[in-house]
């Protein structure tokens, strides 16, 4: 199988259910986004990263093309492939876990401190901005609300994540100084 078609030369692209869209739909733009948190991640997991952040990175991966697999099928009675209840769940269940192993936050922390540390806290950028991204979405087109209540429960992890990081590598949170 080649991997070019030539169906997408006019500017379109399927969708799951055999629709072609624009390539600047924003459904397609969502879950573009989707991916590029997915590279990301892929960047963070060939740096040295300890075991129970990699098992958390690669199940938060295969959970993305859940995502974008989601935002790409437009017809909600179609149950094929759907983000669920279960896997926020488990996300605010590995943020609790790391976060009763930090200190409190009595300041705003600036991404930074060690280089993987950094590049978690790239991640959660593009995340807020995947999840700007779906709630415009579904103002113009209807969306598994589930979708955008992972990636806002994700940017919270990977903001734990990058200051659980921090403290493993002893390296300081960055303390915003106005």
């Amino acid at each position: 199988m080649k991997i070019y078609t030539k169906t997408g030369d006019d500017g379109t692209t399927g969708l799951q259910g055999n629709n072609r869209v624009s390539k600047s739909d924003q459904r397609i733009i969502a879950y573009g986004m989707v991916d590029e948190i997915n590279s990301i991640l892929g960047i963070i997991l060939s740096h040295k990263t300890d075991d129970d952040l990699k098992g958390i990175f690669s199940r938060v991966q295969n959970e993305l093309f859940v995502i974008g697999s989601d935002l790409s099928n437009p017809n909600l009675d179609d149950k094929k492939v759907r983000v669920s209840k279960s896997m926020i769940d488990e996300l605010e269940q590995d943020i609790d876990k790391f976060e009763n192993d930090l200190p409190p936050l009595t300041n705003f922390i600036l991404p930074g401190g060690d280089h993987v540390a950094a590049l978690i806290h790239f991640c959660r950028t593009v995340t807020r901005r995947a999840e700007t991204q779906i709630i415009a979405l579904e103002k113009n087109q209807q969306i598994n609300p589930l979708c955008k209540m992972y990636v806002n429960r994700l940017s919270d992890l990977l903001f734990v994540l990058g200051r659980t990081v921090n403290k493993r590598n002893n390296a300081p949170d960055i303390i915003w100084n106005p």
